[in-house]
């Protein structure tokens, strides 16, 4: 079910509010585009900003807008495993196909109470894609911890953004062939899936969806000279989309490709720096989408 190319959505916002019609036209393109799946709430889109209500809207959204046309998987994050639990019964309820979920943050725990938040969440109703991300969160979710994981009938992958090439085979041998292992850095996704995996939750996906499916594609298919012709194209707009605290630059960018789109961030982000505004500006060209 999940594989290929995945956009880590960005939530419009005008006012100060979700702007819900922004967001369905965003998710119409994105599939119109070949976008395989949908991640509303994930780091991309400031769900660290969103209010439970808010959290809950953005996800009924995506789920009605998507329509069963693609799958939609939640973020789902939190480092209080109260919550964590709360909001992915939310996701549940509306209809999401899976959660995504952090280890603790801030919290720090060791590997025992990793598994032990993961495994609350896996108790739910609703298939688990781990998300492994210490630069954000600290912690790690080690191997062996990973390997405890993946034998829970309800954690199904994982999202991989340590940038360690080398967990992919030590996560396919530990957790087994039909683990899901999705990169979670885009401008790794062509080693990523050459060791084992199916895809990348994408943030370059938000602006460049069709690329990023043909990219996709092109390494399921075995085409990789095709692949990296198209890695090599997308790679400078990886780098810029990272220029500056994310989705800032994101959703500047969308608003080239996409002329109207606000970028309209929640406090604390600001808008991006006019070095990062001009080297995205440089990457939409280079990349043909401008």
């Amino acid at each position: 079910m999940f594989f290929g190319s995945i956009p880590a959505l960005v939530t419009p916002f005008s006012g100060g509010k979700v702007d819900e019609g922004a967001f369905r036209e965003l998710i119409d393109w994105q599939i119109d585009q070949g976008s395989s799946a949908l991640v509303p709430c994930g780091t991309t889109g400031e769900a660290a900003t969103l209010s439970t209500r808010e959290h809950r809207r953005v996800i009924e959204i995506a789920v009605e807008t998507a329509h069963g046309r693609v799958p939609v998987i939640a973020g789902c994050g939190s480092n209080n495993t109260t919550h964590a639990i709360e909001l992915t019964n939310n996701a549940r309820d509306a209809g999401a196909d899976a959660a995504l979920h952090v280890p603790p943050y801030y919290n720090r725990p060791n590997q025992d109470g990793i598994y032990a938040h993961l495994s609350a969440v896996a108790d739910l109703d609703v298939p688990i894609i781990l998300y492994n991300v210490p630069s954000r969160t600290i912690t790690d979710i080690a191997v062996d911890t990973m390997a405890r994981l993946s034998r829970l009938p309800n954690v199904i992958g994982v999202k991989d953004a340590t940038g360690v090439l080398s967990r992919v085979s030590a996560q396919r041998l530990a957790c087994g062939e039909e683990f899901v292992q999705l990169s979670g850095n885009d401008d790794m996704a062509l080693g990523f899936n050459a060791m084992g995996g199916v895809g990348c939750i994408s943030v370059t996906a938000n602006v460049a969806p069709r690329l990023c499916a043909l990219f996709q594609e092109a390494m399921r298919e075995g085409r990789w000279a095709d692949a990296l012709d198209l890695q090599d194209r997308l790679y400078p707009l990886h780098a810029a989309l990272f220029s500056d605290a994310s989705p800032g630059p994101t959703k500047y960018a969308l608003s080239h490709v996409r002329p109207g789109f606000s970028t309209e961030l929640r406090l604390p982000m600001t808008p991006p720096s006019i070095a990062s505004c001009a080297a995205v500006d440089a990457a939409l060209v280079g990349a043909g989408l401008i």
